[in-house]
């Protein structure tokens, strides 16, 4: 098992939030993925890094009878970034990513926001895999919804609000 891996770099084993930092651990890599190779790669990096955390996950709970500790902060890492992919309905390249009539920035930031929020509130659909999948694909599929919720959230704010506020 690759502990460095699944806490996304240690990021997990900070005694406060452990799931915050490693979103926060997660947030650079994705975005830097996410402006020099574009949404379609980060979503795609996204996928492959899930089927690797199932299976990492799912060899940890066998090992250790431990489901969903909380020190496994992959999951994070794959919410956030299939937010990051879907929030961006726009072309921008790096020279333009603080233009904020372009949406990018904002929408990064609210889908780090929308995620933490659907991540530890567990709305809907989301709190009932928290609650009865297991595994690893328990583990990964609540954060793997909250993270699509979370870029259509923001690609619906910024689209709907802010863009028409913008251009009015």
């Amino acid at each position: 098992m690759n502990w460095f891996f699944l806490t996304v770099g240690y990021s997990g084993l900070s005694p406060k939030a452990p799931g915050t930092m490693g979103t926060l651990a997660s947030l650079p890599l994705g975005v830097a993925i996410l402006l020099y190779l574009g949404p379609q790669t980060l979503f795609l990096a996204a996928l492959l890094i899930t089927l690797i955390a199932i299976k990492s996950i799912n060899t940890y709970e066998a090992q250790s009878g431990n489901h969903d500790d909380q020190r496994i902060v992959i999951d994070e890492l794959i919410g956030l970034w299939f937010a990051l992919s879907i929030a961006p309905g726009i072309g921008f390249d790096i020279t333009t990513l603080m233009q904020w009539n372009n949406g990018i920035a904002l929408q990064i930031i609210m889908s780090f926001i929308f995620f933490r929020i659907y991540d530890i509130k567990k709305p809907s659909i989301i709190g009932r895999i928290d609650r009865e999948a297991k595994g690893g694909l328990g583990v990964m599929g609540d954060d793997i919804v909250a993270g699509f919720a979370a870029g259509i959230t923001s690609a619906i704010i910024w689209q709907v609000i802010v863009k028409s506020t913008l251009i009015s």
